[in-house]
């Protein structure tokens, strides 16, 4: 299957052990393609001046919207952050809302909050990921 992994860029390690344990079950798997960039530079995460040039200047939305509409499925990667169990970020919600108008498989690596602690949850239920709670087997 190809599989493209999105997530917050916080998880930018996190999405390449991911890809490297998918393709080691044969899938063929791209993350976005900015991951080494923020691996390099973690200040992209949250300096959002020099990430909006980042993200403009390297076409990063159009190319990681691209790799999900040639894609089968996405992956998000959804660890804890900022105290929020499961968290996916708002870019990441983009991509999975065009996953799911595109009529790709969503996975979630981890269940996210009830939609009574984070209001965005309820979102993610409706479109009906399936959630693999760490375990790359179940994505079939």
């Amino acid at each position: 299957m190809k599989i493209m992994i999105c997530g917050s860029m916080g998880f930018s390690k996190e999405m390449l052990h991911a890809k490297k344990s998918l393709e080691e079950l044969g899938h063929f798997v791209e993350v976005p393609c900015d991951v080494e960039s923020h691996i390099e530079n973690s200040d992209l995460i949250d300096d959002l001046d020099a990430d909006f040039e980042h993200c403009v200047k390297n076409n990063v939305l159009k190319t990681c919207m691209d790799s999900i509409a040639d894609s089968d499925a996405i992956l998000i990667v959804n660890h804890d952050k900022n105290g929020i169990k499961g968290y996916i970020g708002t870019s990441a919600m983009i991509e999975m809302g065009l996953a799911y108008y595109l009529g790709k498989k969503i996975f979630l690596l981890f269940p996210t909050p009830s939609p009574s602690e984070t209001r965005w949850a309820h979102e993610v239920r409706i479109m009906q990921p399936v959630i693999i709670n760490g375990d790359f087997s179940m994505i079939q």
